[in-house]
């Protein structure tokens, strides 16, 4: 059964980078979706990447992260791109979507402005192999 799970930023915004870290990991290695709602800041990223790979065994084989920005359209009008820096400038890090699931079920997170795809291990294959 795949399971999704879904963090609103309150949930994580007064944890220190470490403990958001700590909590997405122990999530991913529940073999669970995470829909994070905001970005984790680029050195969370890094430090997320770091810790993964200091865990990697034969049950954890790592994961996949994307982060989604929320841009709108190039041919915008100058008030909607005034709108979206003040939005940006009050929310921070809150804007956008972070997906991060684990590699033995996601293979590929692709993201462009419409749509999200989340290419996904054949659960079935799987099960037959034990």
């Amino acid at each position: 059964m795949l399971t999704l799970q879904f963090i609103p930023y309150r949930d994580i915004e007064s944890l220190s980078g470490e403990e958001r870290i700590k909590k997405l990991l122990k999530i991913v290695k529940d073999e669970k979706i995470i829909l994070l709602e905001g970005k984790l800041k680029p050195e969370e990223e890094t430090l997320l990447i770091k810790r993964t790979m200091e865990q990697i065994s034969p049950t954890f084989k790592g994961i996949e992260i994307s982060p989604l920005n929320v841009h709108s359209k190039k041919d915008q009008a100058l008030y909607h791109k005034y709108k979206e820096i003040l939005i940006g400038f009050l929310l921070g890090n809150r804007q956008g979507l972070t997906i991060i699931g684990p590699a033995t079920i996601v293979k590929e997170i692709r993201a462009d402005p419409d749509k999200i795809q989340l290419l996904m291990e054949d659960m079935s294959k799987k099960k037959r192999k034990r």
